[in-house]
């Protein structure tokens, strides 16, 4: 590590331990055709540990990753070998890096953000949903008569928020025409369906019409009734399965953990519909999970079942967000919720764009990934004829 580089990293160590940081930023990369562009580096705080949140700014994608201080900043470090800038922000100093061919600049700022940093947003943020008369929270059991949130529901609670936090921030980033068309795939007891129909209706004021879809005739009964209940006049549960679910004219598509390829169908139809916003938490990998099959000196990896599951989980979801670019959508692919509450906490956002697309690159790009495991085909490709 040269000099400078070194004084960089001791900066973001300092500013780490002070509680003065604000992000990193790094950026430039070397190779120019990289298809990772930046990474911005955030402290945030987890069941009250310190850590560092990556974000990894591609060119269709963003994808986020924490990690504790001590391998964060060793990332840091090692990002260097492919990036040539680096800014760090702190309430202190704003320090800057750049690494040429032949030398290293390195200048120390004034700051130009000055208010102590806290890590208060990042522990806990602003409900979205509150708990205070509630209807439909009451009805799902998750708030208590005296608008209580139920210690055992506490999770449920949580899991809701982060979820309308999630819709909140992709909303913000999407412009739509009202009414807005929103359906929510094997919608269950309704606990999202209800917020997100809370959430865009009389928090933002929008002019959104809901559509649950559920194949448990009990669930939509119940459902129903609840929305009528809380006078939820433009929500609606109807029975059925997402294969065969007639759906037009939808602007979100919502799949929160459908088994195995019925996420695949869900994505198919959001794409089919073109649909502004797809929205995943897949379950279950078993159509990959079966195809896998390694037959070079990596063989070793699939020797566990735990293990050659979690490659499963890793290459489904990963090709479903390729396919997704391929059909012009920005993806994010993120832990939703905490392992400690479920360990179905992937999630997969996708957003419609203009950005130009390099198709071929993609097709390849998937190809090589089907080519090292031994894929013969994703469902999702089948369902829109995709011949990579």
């Amino acid at each position: 590590m040269n000099t400078k580089l070194k004084q960089f990293i001791d900066k973001a160590n300092e500013a780490i331990a002070a509680n003065t940081l604000y992000k990193i930023i790094i950026s430039n990369p070397n190779n120019k055709k990289d298809d990772l562009k930046k990474i911005t580096i955030r402290p945030i705080e987890i069941k009250e540990e310190l850590m560092l949140s990556f974000l990894y700014t591609h060119k269709t994608k963003d994808i986020t990753k924490n990690y504790t201080i001590k391998e964060g900043v060793e990332n840091i470090s090692e990002l260097f070998e492919s990036f040539s800038d680096g800014v760090l922000f702190s309430n202190e100093e704003n320090v800057e890096i750049k690494i040429l061919k032949k030398k290293t600049l390195f200048k120390i700022l004034e700051p130009t953000i000055t208010n102590a940093p806290s890590l208060s947003h990042n522990r806990k943020k602003e409900r979205l949903i509150e708990p205070e008369n509630n209807i439909y929270l009451k009805e799902l059991n998750v708030v208590s008569p005296d608008n209580k949130v139920i210690h055992s529901r506490y999770d449920k609670f949580r899991q809701i928020n982060k979820f309308i936090e999630i819709i909140d921030n992709l909303v913000a980033n999407t412009k739509f025409d009202q009414p807005i068309s929103v359906i929510d795939m094997g919608s269950g007891k309704g606990y999202l369906t209800f917020a997100v129909y809370d959430y865009l209706c009389n928090t933002k004021n929008l002019d959104a019409h809901l559509t649950g879809v559920e194949a448990r005739e009990e669930l939509v009964t119940l459902c129903n009734k609840i929305a009528e209940k809380a006078n939820f006049e433009n929500l609606k549960f109807e029975q059925g399965y997402i294969g065969n679910y007639d759906i037009k004219d939808i602007d979100v598509l919502i799949a929160l953990h459908a088994c195995d390829t019925a996420t695949d169908e869900a994505i198919f139809k959001g794409i089919s519909n073109d649909a502004k916003l797809i929205i995943c938490a897949p379950c279950c990998h078993k159509q990959i999970r079966k195809q896998i099959t390694i037959n070079n000196k990596a063989t070793a990896v699939l020797k566990h079942g735990i293990l050659a599951e979690r490659h499963a989980e890793l290459v489904t979801d990963e090709i479903r967000s390729l396919i997704l670019e391929y059909f012009g959508y920005k993806t994010k692919v993120f832990e939703f919720i905490g392992h400690e509450h479920t360990a179905k906490n992937i999630m997969i956002t996708a957003e419609k764009s203009d950005s130009e697309i390099d198709k071929q690159a993609i097709l390849e790009e998937i190809n090589a990934i089907k080519s090292l495991y031994g894929i013969k085909q994703h469902f999702l490709e089948k369902l829109l004829d995709i011949n990579s």
